[in-house]
Order: C-alpha cells, then sequence, then structure tokens
C-alpha cells in the first residue's frame, strides 16, 4: 500500500487527480451496481452525458462530468478504465512534465467537451448512436490528449506488441479508422464523442502552436499565483486549491514538498538568467536544460512551428528523459 502512495504521489499533479476520480467514480458505480441500482440510475441520469435538445440545456455540466465515469460492469467494464488510464498515464504524464498541470487539465476537459458537443450535434441524424444511451467514458479525453501529443511532437514513437514502434499519430488514425468500421452503423454511442475528442485535441496542439494561451481557467484549482521556477519547477502552491482539497476528499494527503513536480508551460518559463547556479548539477547537464528552456520560450514567444527541426528533436528528446 505504501509502494502504492508513493508511486501515486509521484505522478504530477493533473494527472493523478484525474486518476483518482475516474478511478473512485468506477469503484463507486460497481458498489452501487449490487447494492443500490437506484443510486446508479441516478447517477447514470444526471452525470452521464445525455446527448439530446433540449435536455442537455438543463444539464450543461455532464459535458464535463461524463468525461470522469465508467460505469460499466464485468470484464469489458474494467477493461474500458484500464486501457483509458494507461493511455492517459502513458502519453498524459510524459504531456504534462512538459507543458504543465494547467495544460494537461485544459487539454483532457476541451477534449472531453469537443466529444460531447460532437455528439449533440451528430446524434439526431440517427446513424450514430442512439440519443436513448447515455454516453459515458474518458475516451474522448484520452484521444484528444493522444491527437495533442502526436501533433506537437510528430517525432513521438511508441512500441505496440506484434507490430513494433511506430509513430503516434499513426497509432491514433488507426484507432480511430477501426473505430469507424467497428462502430459505424452499430448504434453505439462511441463514434462521435472519440472523433470528437480527437478533433478537439488536433485544434488545441495547433492552438498551442500558435502560442494561443486557453488555460485561464485553470486558475480556479489552485490558490494564489506563485512563480514557476524553470522547465522542470512548478507553483510551490500549486497543489493547493481546489485539486489538493479534492485529492484530501479522495484520501490522500498531498505534500507540495515531496512532490517531484510538475513542470510550467513554455508561455511561463523562466530564463537561463533566473535560474539558480549552485548545486551539484553537471555542467553539460545545466546547458541542457538552459537549450530546453530557450527553445519552450521561443515557442512561448513565436509558436511551436518557428522551431527549427534541430530544435523540435532536442525537444522531442528531452521529452523522452
Amino acid at each position: 500500500m505504501n509502494q502504492l502512495q508513493s508511486w501515486y504521489y509521484r505522478q504530477p499533479p493533473a494527472l493523478r487527480v484525474i486518476l483518482a476520480i475516474n478511478v473512485t467514480v468506477y469503484v463507486l458505480a460497481q458498489f452501487l451496481r449490487v447494492l443500490w441500482p437506484g443510486g446508479l440510475a441516478f447517477m447514470l441520469d444526471h452525470f452521464a452525458l445525455h446527448a439530446t435538445f433540449p435536455d442537455i440545456l438543463l444539464q450543461p455540466w455532464q459535458l464535463v462530468t461524463y468525461n470522469f465515469m465508467h460505469t460499466s460492469g464485468g470484464f469489458g467494464g474494467l477493461l474500458h478504465i484500464a486501457f483509458n488510464m494507461l493511455w492517459l498515464f502513458w502519453i498524459g504524464r510524459e504531456y504534462e512534465e512538459m507543458h504543465g498541470s494547467e495544460r494537461t487539465w485544459t487539454l483532457y476537459i476541451l477534449a472531453g467537451v469537443g466529444g460531447g458537443l460532437v455528439s449533440l450535434l451528430l446524434m439526431p441524424l440517427g446513424v450514430f448512436g442512439n440519443p436513448n444511451v447515455p454516453i459515458v467514458g474518458a475516451s474522448a479525453s484520452v484521444l484528444g490528449v493522444l491527437m495533442a501529443v502526436a501533433i506537437l511532437y510528430p517525432y513521438k514513437q511508441i512500441a505496440l506488441l506484434f507490430i513494433g514502434v511506430v509513430r503516434l499519430i499513426w497509432v491514433v488514425i488507426g484507432f480511430l479508422v477501426i473505430d469507424i468500421l467497428i462502430n459505424l452503423g452499430s448504434n453505439s454511442v462511441a463514434l462521435t464523442a472519440h472523433w470528437g475528442g480527437a478533433i478537439s485535441g488536433y485544434l488545441f496542439a495547433k492552438a498551442e502552436r500558435g502560442g494561443v494561451d486557453l488555460t485561464g481557467w485553470t486558475r480556479i484549482f489552485r490558490k494564489g499565483s506563485g512563480k514557476r521556477s524553470g522547465r522542470r519547477g512548478r507553483r510551490k502552491d500549486e497543489s493547493l486549491g481546489l485539486l489538493g482539497r479534492l485529492e484530501v476528499w479522495l484520501g490522500g494527503n498531498p505534500n507540495p514538498e515531496a512532490d517531484t513536480g510538475s513542470p510550467s508551460s513554455p508561455s511561463a518559463s523562466s530564463s537561463s538568467a533566473a535560474r539558480p547556479s549552485g548545486g551539484s548539477t553537471s555542467t553539460r547537464t545545466s546547458t541542457r536544460e538552459e537549450e530546453i528552456d530557450r527553445i519552450l520560450e521561443k515557442i512561448s514567444e513565436k509558436g511551436y512551428d518557428a522551431l527549427t527541426d534541430e530544435e523540435k528533436r532536442t525537444l522531442y528528446e528531452a521529452s523522452q528523459d
């Protein structure tokens, strides 16, 4: 148990809270399924996404809450949450370490909302699912994260069992194509949400490349405005505010000073002159960190497309460390 706690608090803040909420809701749903089916029905009625007008206008929070709900039972339900959380951990952790918790939260939420809005637009056509079946699961958000990383880091590769090493962008495209072949015409509600999430991730990555900051709303999740301390620094009070209190409510006791920390976003990268010069860091490592900070500051000022091929490769290689 202590090892699990230690692993959990080593994860960056946004990722660990997203994982905690999803797992907690899944476990709660399984208990309700057995002990109080009416409670599960209430949860689905009010927090799953019902992609119909005008019902959604009365409960608009469903566009957000459905992204944290995995309520299916049995082995299929377990696989649903397991694959979503594993993909989020494999890819989302790396993204948060490079871009910070604020951007990770923004990407996760906006991709899920985008998936929900696409479902709302296409569901009335009658060929993309049954409007009477609620939509649940983090798949739209996870696909949005995968797509954003694939666009921001075109060199990103992953190893797949029986297939080998392939670029992430081809994995995402392959999944979306297979999704169409499997679900189109099958009355599945998943297809529109998946594609909507992926499209939202693509648009988010394009906006980020252009230097557009979409993270303003995330200020509600933290207290104060502590300054960041470089690419791999973090806000000293980052785990305070709503996210920190939520972790405590879920049974945790986050200690900001014990965290490995999450990095700052490119838009707030500290200059190399502000970096502490003391310590045991080697000259080579310090030079590398300064180069990464320079690249991230360039992205903040001019956008990702302003980078040279060598700078893009340097940034990608740093994400593998």
